[in-house]
């Protein structure tokens, strides 16, 4: 087992890429901490993990919220007795986000307030918990869209995902002598709940993005999860302040 008795903490749990990273975290052995505001959903996650037989507890955690970070890494601890692994996977990309001339301001600074101040303070307060045990890895969600531009553009949500990308290498600079690598991941489109909700509903828009997509399929929750894994356990010692694209090729696709 990969990550046999690491403490790894998922965010945006409850769903998507989330729930199968919780499973397939499990399945190499981690104790999984499943964050998300969504307790049903959330709570069901770490349902199915235990059924599987698994080891997981759900903690109630608002990314955007100081307070909820915090009381959600101290309960981790607690349960668990430190914590290992943050994968900073919770993220929005709200159909009002278009061009910087028509966004809503209140869209745009929600989008930050999760996809950024949410890797801030879920990295403040797990950091920590990894530097008293003298290692510890950091897996950040970025996107494909923060190293391309798009004529369709969503650019709340890219220029948060470029933010992610440069707070990822600062973390790998800072916190490597301690023992803590960060890395970040940049996946193309992935069929999740969010991106269905959002593109495949229009097939239109569906067939479009899947005519530049060089693998001819959208990306699958377990194509970014095996990279995690590898990232959240001992193989990846000496990968730090790496941007991994898995993409399916489409940013090298020039038309």
């Amino acid at each position: 087992m990969r990550l046999k008795d690491k403490v790894c903490v998922i965010t945006g749990a409850a769903s998507g890429m989330g729930r199968v990273a919780c499973e397939l975290f499990a399945r190499e052995g981690a104790h999984v901490a499943a964050l998300d505001i969504v307790d049903d959903a959330g709570a069901d996650t770490a349902r199915r993990v235990r059924a599987a037989g698994g080891e997981a507890a759900y903690f109630h955690c608002d990314v955007a919220d100081e307070s909820s970070v915090r009381h959600a890494m101290e309960a981790v601890a607690s349960r668990y007795g430190g914590i290992d692994v943050l994968y900073n996977n919770a993220g929005i990309m709200p159909e009002a986000d278009h061009s910087v001339i028509d966004t809503p301001v209140e869209v745009w600074d929600r989008v930050m307030a999760v996809n950024v101040r949410g890797i801030f303070l879920c990295c403040k307060y797990a950091i920590p918990e990894m530097m008293r045990r003298g290692r510890g890895s950091v897996i950040n969600i970025a996107s494909f869209v923060a190293q391309i531009g798009c004529s369709v553009p969503q650019d709340a949500y890219t220029a948060s995902k470029g933010a992610v990308l440069s707070l990822t290498k600062s973390l790998a600079i800072q916190f490597r002598p301690e023992g803590i690598r960060t890395n970040a991941i940049c996946p193309g489109p992935i069929e999740t709940p969010l991106m269905t909700e959002w593109l495949l509903k229009d097939e239109a828009a569906k067939q479009l993005r899947l005519s530049r997509q060089p693998s001819g399929r959208f990306g699958r929750p377990e194509d970014i999860v095996n990279c995690a894994i590898y990232l959240a356990s001992d193989e990846s010692d000496w990968t730090n302040g790496a941007i991994i694209t898995i993409d399916g090729g489409i940013t090298s696709n020039y038309f």
